[in-house]
């Protein structure tokens, strides 16, 4: 468990900083082996308060692609307020659940006009969807409460501030024509989206270096997912990520191709004698 995403990325840079450390190199290689990733990046974070560098590389598992771009991720909480009534007097209550399909109609909606704006050519369109709704007590009352947790996946530009805005927005204009309608939206958390620049001496090298490696360039993509690229982007150290090949991350049979992973360390060694030279 765990040889694509990211054992195998973890041992092919362990290797290759060993190996370049016996080179006379003019720079220092930091290698960070950190937790917490996929929660709250606190490792992550830890790391990029204690030091900082002129470029970094993220070794997530990416087959072997040079990954330049990934959205970020905003997640939201709308509580919408009703007033409880008995079921067989609904007139007296305000249905917060028929509000929460208000709502729903209106993100459905609102990702409709993501996907008519400009595609990210790396990432596609951003995205916004209700992730799950909690509302009611029990059949015989209208419901005086209903909750809708919100995903937004972002692109690079966009802001926390940005996205909530938005949703705002969305809520205030069922507000001016619904009748009682009342909520409160609350971010729970947001992470940046990340978009390297080609030209920046780290990718080149990684690039140089792979192609020494493989033989031909290596491919270029962007992922949907977000990474702990995304912080190092947000403290100003230019990277990108290159993983290793393999498949069935998170599932009970993972693996990682041997030769990825050998072809990933001299990737890695190969751009720390140049970058570090």
């Amino acid at each position: 468990r765990g040889a694509f995403d990211m054992k195998g990325g973890v041992a092919a840079m362990m290797a290759a900083a060993v190996r370049a450390g016996s080179a006379n190199l003019a720079g220092d290689v930091i290698v960070t082996l950190v937790a917490d990733e996929e929660f709250g990046s606190l490792g992550t974070e830890d790391a990029l308060a204690a030091f900082t560098a002129d470029g970094a590389i993220v070794t997530e598992p990416s087959e072997m692609n040079l990954v330049l771009a990934h959205r970020g991720f905003a997640w939201f909480t709308i509580d919408l307020i009703g007033v409880a009534a008995h079921g067989s007097m609904p007139e007296q209550g305000v249905d917060a659940i028929r509000h929460a399909g208000l709502v729903i109609r209106a993100i459905d909606e609102l990702q409709g006009e993501f996907n008519e704006r400009p595609a990210h050519p790396l990432l596609g369109h951003s995205s916004v969807r209700v992730a799950t709704i909690s509302g009611g007590s029990d059949a015989a009352t209208v419901a005086g409460s209903c909750t809708l947790t919100i995903e937004s996946r972002t692109l690079p530009g966009d802001t926390p501030d940005s996205v909530e805005a938005e949703l705002r927005a969305v809520l205030d204009t069922i507000a001016a024509t619904t009748p009682n309608f009342r909520y409160e939206l609350r971010r729970i958390v947001a992470r940046n989206a990340f978009e390297a620049d080609p030209e920046w001496p780290i990718v080149q090298a990684v690039a140089s270096s792979g192609e020494r490696v493989t033989g031909s360039p290596l491919p270029t993509r962007g992922e949907p997912f977000w990474t702990d690229a995304g912080l190092i982007h947000d403290a100003g150290i230019p990277c990108l990520l290159i993983g290793v090949d393999g498949g069935g991350a998170h599932a009970d049979t993972e693996w990682a191709t041997t030769k990825s992973i050998e072809q990933l360390t001299d990737i890695l060694e190969g751009t720390i004698r140049s970058f570090c030279a």
